[in-house]
């Protein structure tokens, strides 16, 4: 049950609402859950939700842009921000600024493969470096 809990905990603090899943986590390794359990359950939810926003970003798309590339201004700043999106994801990992950033990848439309090796991969090694800073 516990495990359900902290999936749930990682997975809404990817989404736009402020939670903290390192707290969650924290908590469910001092709780005596075995530190492979949080880190599956954990690093599970918070991938699934970057999903999750990524798919969110790729359907805005088809919203936003008619009216992004009516401007000239609009059209420039969508390709000055997809060159330079995949480095941005270096920081897709940090609070508050990092989930933002995985919608805008799908909103870039940038191919799923990397975002997902990228953002996902810095998921979980975030979990990792916490558990070994425990």
């Amino acid at each position: 049950m516990a495990e359900v809990t902290l999936f749930f905990s990682a997975f809404l603090a990817a989404t736009i609402f402020p939670f903290s899943s390192e707290a969650a986590f924290v908590l469910a390794i001092k709780s005596d859950m075995s530190l492979l359990n949080a880190m599956i359950s954990a690093s599970f939810g918070n991938v699934l939700a970057i999903i999750f926003n990524y798919f969110l970003g790729y359907f805005l798309y088809l919203k936003s842009k008619r009216k992004l590339f009516r401007s000239k201004i609009g059209r420039k700043s969508y390709l000055l921000t997809h060159k330079y999106a995949y480095f941005a994801l270096l920081l897709s990992w940090l609070p508050i600024i990092g989930d933002p950033l995985t919608i805008v990848a799908g909103l870039l439309r940038l191919e799923f493969f990397y975002f997902l090796l990228i953002a996902g991969s810095l998921r979980v090694l975030r979990y990792y470096f916490l558990a070994v800073m425990l």
